[in-house]
């Protein structure tokens, strides 16, 4: 039993990583709305960050294991950033880190859906390819 199980664990890992890679490819492409960056992300939010120039990064806790967990990254300006990703208490989730391409005029997102069952800390680390690259993200857990 516990050798079927490892390997349930390791094809919902496989299948939970190609998902995130079509979320990935499909997402790059999407248009924000209205110019902005990342919108406000409502009540629904745990972090926004309406916008950021250069390489940066934030922290944050409190994320609720009830609620499935989002992350979204935005960015323009001509250029590109890799987003780092990091769940303190389940690091065994956090996702690759990604590359988002910034358009040179109206931004360009990605969001990334991580599941349910996360809870405790969470941090990113944004490096540009340009200190003139604008980019903004949310953390967000819909109720």
């Amino acid at each position: 039993m516990k050798q079927a199980h490892g390997r349930g664990k390791a094809a919902a890992f496989s299948t939970l990583a190609a998902a995130l890679v079509l979320t990935l490819a499909a997402g790059t492409a999407q248009a924000s709305p209205e110019g902005e960056i990342v919108g406000y992300p409502g009540p629904d939010g745990l972090i926004w960050v309406p916008e950021q120039t250069g390489s940066s990064g934030f922290v944050s806790g409190g994320l609720s294991s009830r609620l499935d967990t989002f992350i979204t990254f935005g960015c323009a300006g001509g250029g590109s950033i890799e987003v780092a990703f990091h769940l303190d208490e389940h690091p065994d989730r956090d996702p690759a880190p990604f590359t988002v391409d910034c358009p040179g005029s109206d931004p360009a997102r990605v969001t990334v859906p991580l599941g349910t069952g996360l809870r405790g800390g969470f941090g990113a680390t944004v490096t540009a390819s340009s200190p003139s690259i604008r980019w903004g993200a949310t953390v967000t857990q819909p109720e």
